[in-house]
């Protein structure tokens, strides 16, 4: 009905010492406040605040959100990382059907990578791995563009942290279907030659380990700014493009992927559709690790 964004790129705001800084906490509690008057203003019964891996991973994560809840009146909850694996995949799931059969689906946001597989709606595999777009351009890569070094060692690196992922997931069977969600797959799927947004959510779009290939050497000579002229790629997120790439590559590589398609519901809509499947209810059972109220905004 209604969606609105502010980016705020909490994985990049986390300190040497491990914490969200100030400013992040600052930004966040300004989101959240307006995410509230946006919900009342739409006259929504139910809010559902919830946060993932950059809150989850700081390590002042109880004071900020104790500071959001005095300021703002809202409780953020936070989801763990095999949760958020877990609500993607419902929400791929429920976008390609049982027709998908053994589904795999693949998630970059700015501070985790989800995988999850299986037949049902609940994953028989589901993990996730502090290997974000954002998390990776921040403690990785100190150039702009990246240096030649920095591309090569990141690489060797995201490939021995994704070492074994393939025996875990292939312990469950061989996929029938493979989605990727999240903005970083749907840019990377744009770039190099899948249809614009504007040709509607029902279009099929692929990204392959070929093109990647190929546009991971183009964009990786490209400042930030260069990057953010490209169709398809915004300023906010333009620096975090190659990070994504080299995600994006070293992931479909350790599982042996060629291709995948993109899917354009992710978290969010997992979470509203989990919430849906309990409206029946008597109560506002519990329904999620870590998250005990209903809710509508994400961090």
């Amino acid at each position: 009905m209604h969606s609105e964004k502010i980016v705020l790129r909490l994985a990049e705001r986390i300190t040497k010492s491990g914490e969200l800084s100030k400013s992040g906490g600052d930004d966040l509690v300004r989101a959240v406040e307006t995410a509230k008057k946006a919900a009342v203003k739409l006259e929504c019964e139910e809010m559902m605040a919830f946060a993932t891996s950059a809150v989850r991973e700081a390590l002042n994560a109880g004071d900020v959100l104790a500071r959001v809840a005095e300021e703002t009146g809202v409780e953020l909850r936070v989801l763990s990382g095999p949760d958020e694996a877990r609500l993607t995949f419902l929400a791929a799931r429920r976008w390609f059907g049982w027709s998908a059969g053994r589904l795999l689906v693949l998630d970059i946001g700015g501070g985790s990578l989800e995988i999850a597989m299986g037949m049902d709606e609940e994953p028989d595999y589901a993990e996730s791995f502090p290997l974000g777009a954002g998390r990776v351009t921040r403690t990785r890569f100190s150039h702009d563009p990246p240096s030649r070094a920095e591309l090569v060692e990141t690489a060797s690196w995201l490939a021995d942290e994704l070492d074994g992922v393939h025996k875990k997931v292939r312990k469950h069977g061989e996929p029938n279907h493979v989605a990727a969600t999240s903005k970083t797959f749907r840019s990377l799927a744009r770039l190099t030659g899948a249809a614009p947004s504007a040709a509607g959510p029902r279009v099929r779009r692929v990204l392959t380990d070929a093109g990647l290939r190929q546009l991971i050497s183009f964009i990786s000579r490209m400042t930030a700014a260069d990057l953010a002229e490209l169709e398809g790629v915004s300023s906010s997120r333009s620096h975090q493009l190659v990070s994504g790439a080299l995600v994006a590559q070293a992931a479909m590589r350790a599982l042996s992927l060629p291709e995948l398609e993109i899917c354009p519901w992710a978290l969010r809509e997992g979470v509203i559709l989990r919430r849906l499947d309990h409206s029946n209810g008597d109560d506002h059972t519990e329904f999620m690790t870590g998250v005990t109220r209903p809710g509508v905004a994400g961090v």
